[in-house]
């Protein structure tokens, strides 16, 4: 009976996860009805724990506190889940950790869900996010945002009224410290001679409710080329890259477009070192009864969103082969960029996207990933948003 059980204990490391994460919630329980409630902010130290917890088990060379009254909370919660399923406690003691790193198969799947369209909507094509974004009519009034420094420092105001965090990943008031993304400056240096922006399509086979079929100047592409007119006309040297990521054998395929764009953009920036501000211009896809358009001096003008990935993941942490030095530097062009918009233009922009993945952010500091409208709207619903985003984009980089 015991060789029996030791097969099952060495067969069942998901069996002994899912008890020990089991034995964790029970604390948290415990600890939610004492409390009272529970915020953004207490969700997030206790899924950093839970990855704690979890690392300490499977890694304890890397992750091992020290002696127990240097473990804190981590430890504190370990030891209960411990104390109350002693059957947990024995495996722990025989089972032989081994460290893992995922599998080859697994980074396939992680990529393969980079690669995919970044749409913001569910598995049924309903938006996610605000509700007022499913309406039909032109939006033409919207509630204005409270943007003062005293309440964006509150961590779960700024995270209701400004961003949706995927459920691949997660945010805390480390990352979304306000004072510390809005103290960083996204000014360019006007003193240099050369380009400053440069705008690419990862996918560039986006089009829109009147497009031309086939016509690249009624793409997302010829989009992305009157935002660099734009911006040229406004003396901020930008370069357009045209340059087709999502095609291979002459049919729409994206599974390898990130890596393709990267390895391009990577060898314009190495060509144009004067470049400070890249730009990854793409167009939603929503349900077809959805229309992400307001009015904008008196015009109508497609909504906008600004995507951030975060390298990491809610079940894994951090995507070490996905790493971005620059996550803070994005967070704070995206906020920045999100908070001119709702000061200028209310309505224009959605709340600010997060995810688990990596999307190339990597490449500068100052880069943006754009969602520009959807497949619902018009041609000129989208280059109406590129006369508001190339106004808000020259203030926030040029201090004009």
């Amino acid at each position: 009976m015991q060789a029996g059980m030791n097969q099952w204990f060495r067969n069942g490391k998901r069996r002994y996860a899912l008890f020990t994460a089991a034995a964790v919630f029970l604390c948290a329980g415990i600890i939610y009805i004492g409390a009272g409630g529970i915020t953004d902010q207490w969700k997030y130290r206790l899924q950093q724990t839970l990855f704690h917890c979890s690392g300490e088990m499977y890694m304890p060379g890397i992750l091992y506190a020290g002696s127990p009254e240097k473990q804190g909370a981590s430890g504190w919660l370990r030891e209960k889940a411990l104390a109350w399923m002693p059957l947990i406690g024995y495996v722990e003691d025989h089972i032989p950790y081994e460290e893992t790193m995922e599998d080859e198969e697994t980074i396939a799947k992680i990529l393969e869900s980079q690669a995919n369209d970044e749409n913001m909507v569910d598995e049924s094509g309903n938006l996610i996010g605000d509700p007022d974004e499913s309406e039909t009519e032109v939006q033409t009034t919207v509630p204005t945002a409270d943007l003062s420094i005293e309440k964006l420092r509150d961590f779960d105001y700024l995270l209701s009224h400004f961003y949706i965090v995927d459920s691949s990943t997660m945010i805390g008031p480390e990352q979304l410290n306000v004072d510390d993304l809005l103290g960083r400056s996204m000014k360019i240096d006007t003193g240099t001679d050369g380009p400053k922006v440069l705008i690419y399509h990862t996918h560039s086979q986006e089009e829109f409710k009147d497009s031309t079929p086939g016509d690249p100047s009624e793409s997302i592409v010829g989009v992305g080329a009157y935002l660099a007119e734009l911006l040229n006309e406004k003396g901020i040297e930008t370069i357009h890259d045209t340059g087709v990521y999502d095609i291979i054998d002459g049919k729409l395929d994206r599974s390898n477009a990130y890596g393709k764009a990267e390895e391009a953009v990577s060898t314009i920036l190495e060509e144009n070192p004067s470049i400070e501000v890249v730009i990854d211009l793409h167009r939603d896809g929503v349900s077809s009864d959805t229309r992400l358009v307001t009015e904008i001096n008196g015009k109508p003008t497609a909504k906008i969103m600004f995507f951030n990935g975060l390298s990491r993941s809610r079940t894994n942490g951090d995507i070490e082969y996905l790493s971005n030095p620059y996550i803070q530097d994005n967070l704070a062009f995206s906020l920045q960029m999100k908070l001119a918009c709702e000061k200028e233009y209310p309505g224009f922009t959605r709340n600010i996207y997060l995810r688990a993945y990596r999307y190339n952010l990597h490449l500068m500091p100052k880069s943006l990933l754009i969602e520009a409208g959807a497949q619902t709207n018009t041609v000129e619903e989208m280059m109406n948003a590129m006369e508001v985003l190339s106004d808000v984009l020259c203030q926030v980089i040029t201090g004009k």
